[in-house]
């Protein structure tokens, strides 16, 4: 990146915000477009223009860097793309900036992705970094942003990359990079699975590529992975090469011969899923030599995130447990067989996914579902075909519902939220879910929030909806 060049960065939000500050160093012409308007007045010092008016002139730019909200289909990265102006995301920034010492020593990258389980699999992964005494940070699609963190101290990065940040780093080159699963999400963006998956596939181009043998796509990129030393993690015994579980123990057989590196007791995140995370970053962490007593410590001492299949409130033996991040049909399914007996409240976005394998596998496990959200109509569906005897009660904002049209369970009840004067629609929403789940549950039975769809038809984020049904979770068994 020369002085003066003309660089145009798309999204004025925390990445945007990011890419701006990196940039500033090089005496470069920025030019930053948002639809947003008061996100650009947080910028005088810049060129500032809507993403339709940068489409017009894009091939006046030399680099267009964007964020990773910005899909291919775009306009202004569409018109960026048939001009031929290079595309970075901020990822990639950051990744050229690092490897050619902008920062001092280049850091080593352990990079997580996967459609499910990152964020979870990424803090294990930091935690046993620093219980290795190792300078580490812990950023990406998880904390800070990487360009944020490139200026402290540091040896390794833990990062967590989602597939669009994925699909606009194309040099990325990690120490070790791990795919812990692949179902299908955000394929409305991605536009087909071979396109999300390959995108996912651009973590294993390192020198450690890690992937989850239980998961068959996942498997399926061991083989024609780039990645010189080829690793694979599994719930059961592991092959030479693998890390797995023996008689009750994680143990490593791809960096060293049947090594025991913690007990599964010690996992704190209930059922497979918690096993499966642990043993992916265990697998991360051993290939930059991270020793066994430091795993075993990171675990034990290890805290799940927030509304990560956390357990808010047990109320007349039924407990309620905020799993909002389950915002895909497979993290839902992991999250419901997790417990034997489940009152579901699911829906919102879909993003394109389909719902009905889903329902398919989990039935058995369900006495009850509470659907919410804009595509809750697919979900009932689905539960007609495949649980038509489990209760189905639809909280909707107002908005009608035509029993017909929705295929819902004979049993179907509909509550309705109306205008409240002093709460936020999301919290009239959760009162009235809450409320619903009471009346199916019974003693054993758990009300699980994993929606399997994204939040944002009715809420700021999956963190919104998870504290608004935290929220109402509390203030009902308050009261009860």
């Amino acid at each position: 990146m020369s002085g003066g060049a003309r660089v145009l960065v798309t999204g004025a939000g925390i990445t945007g915000r990011a890419i701006v500050t990196a940039l500033a160093p090089f005496g470069l012409d920025v030019t930053l477009c948002d639809d947003n308007p008061a996100a650009l007045s947080a910028h005088p010092e810049l060129t500032t223009c809507r993403p339709d008016e940068a489409a017009a002139r894009v091939g006046d730019y030399a680099l267009v860097i964007t964020s990773p909200g910005f899909g291919p289909d775009t306009p202004v990265l569409s018109a960026a793309a048939s001009a031929g102006v290079p595309i970075w995301g901020d990822v990639e920034l950051a990744w050229r900036l690092d490897a050619t010492g902008h920062y001092g020593t280049p850091r080593r990258w352990l990079v997580v992705t996967g459609t499910n389980g990152k964020t979870t699999t990424t803090s294990m992964l930091h935690a046993m970094l620093v219980a290795a005494g190792r300078r580490a940070q812990l950023c990406g699609n998880i904390g800070d942003p990487v360009l944020d963190v490139l200026g402290e101290p540091g040896d390794e990065l833990a990062v967590e990359l989602s597939s669009f940040q994925l699909h606009w780093a194309p040099s990325l080159r990690p120490e070790a990079g791990a795919v812990l699963d692949i179902a299908e999400d955000h394929l409305d963006w991605h536009g087909s699975m071979a396109a999300y998956t390959a995108d996912k596939a651009r973590a294993l181009a390192g020198r450690v590529a890690v992937v989850g043998m239980d998961d068959a796509a996942a498997a399926a990129l061991r083989d024609t992975a780039p990645a010189p030393v080829k690793v694979g993690f599994r719930l059961g015994r592991p092959a030479p090469g693998e890390l797995g579980v023996i008689d009750g123990m994680l143990v490593d057989r791809a960096f060293a011969d049947n090594v025991a590196l913690a007990p599964v007791v010690s996992i704190p995140v209930p059922g497979a899923v918690g096993i499966l995370d642990a043993l992916a970053a265990a697998a991360l962490a051993r290939s930059v030599d991270v020793p066994a007593e430091a795993i075993a410590a990171a675990l034990e001492s290890f805290e799940v995130g927030r509304h990560r299949a956390e357990l808010i409130v047990v109320d007349g033996g039924v407990s309620y447990v905020d799993d909002s991040k389950a915002t895909n049909p497979h993290a839902a399914e992991a999250s419901v067989l997790s417990h034997p007996r489940v009152i579901w409240v699911a829906g919102g976005l879909l993003k394109g996914a389909s719902i009905e394998p889903t329902v398919a596998r989990i039935a058995g496990h369900l006495a009850g579902a509470v659907l919410i959200g804009r595509d809750r109509g697919e979900v009932a569906k689905a539960l007609s075909r495949h649980a038509p005897d489990v209760p189905v009660v639809h909280v909707v904002t107002g908005e009608d519902i035509d029993m017909g049209d929705t295929a819902v369970s004979p049993v179907t009840h509909v509550r309705r939220v109306t205008d409240g004067v002093n709460e936020t629609l999301g919290s009239r929403v959760m009162t009235a879910v809450v409320a619903a789940a009471r009346e199916l549950a019974r003693p054993g039975d758990t009300v699980l929030l994993a929606p399997a769809g994204a939040s944002f038809d009715q809420f700021a984020g999956y963190g919104a909806r998870g504290d608004a049904f935290a929220d109402a979770a509390r203030a009902a068994a308050g009261s009860a």
